[in-house]
């Protein structure tokens, strides 16, 4: 496994398990003026971009994909979208563990599927099988479900109190 490749996919768990664990510091860190779920907005999107160059440096891609693909990717990237939909840049990107009030959805997926937008994730991923070797499913995957472990345990008295 290309150590370069490895870092690429897991550098956004590390990230996220950093602002889930200690959303405080992130919260100073932005400072006065600068939403927090924006800025991690923001940094999550460079970690994505980082995340794919990963993904096409092991890459042997081949057209046209297998046929579980289609139905594989469009699940994982409807749920994705709703998710995004429902709950907003804020909700997706831990608003309410960096202060904010987040309304309860219990609109589709939610309800029905457990962490959609980690399992709209690994479904996407999965889709990608006949195009990357095997650990770098498997090290992805791992790291979505280390986030829906993380998450599944939140402390609403860990969450960070909002500068004013």
């Amino acid at each position: 496994m290309g150590i370069w490749a490895a870092i690429g996919v897991l550098l956004p768990f590390t990230f996220y398990y950093w602002l889930w664990t200690y959303p405080q510091t992130w919260v100073d860190l932005c400072g006065k003026g600068r939403d927090p779920s924006k800025v991690m907005a923001q940094v999550s999107y460079l970690l994505k971009a980082i995340q794919f160059i990963s993904f096409f440096s092991v890459a042997s891609l081949s057209w046209p994909p297998p046929l579980y693909f289609w139905p594989l990717i469009i699940v994982g990237q409807f749920l994705n979208l709703r998710v995004y939909q429902l709950l907003g840049e804020f909700g997706v990107y831990y608003g309410m563990r960096f202060g904010k009030s987040i309304p309860w959805v219990k609109e589709f997926p939610y309800g029905y599927v457990r962490d959609p937008q980690y399992v709209g994730s690994i479904l996407s991923i999965l889709a990608c099988l006949s195009w990357l070797p095997i650990q770098y499913i498997l090290l992805w995957c791992l790291g979505y479900v280390f986030m829906m472990h993380l998450e599944s345990k939140e402390d609403p008295a860990t969450r960070a109190k909002p500068l004013c």
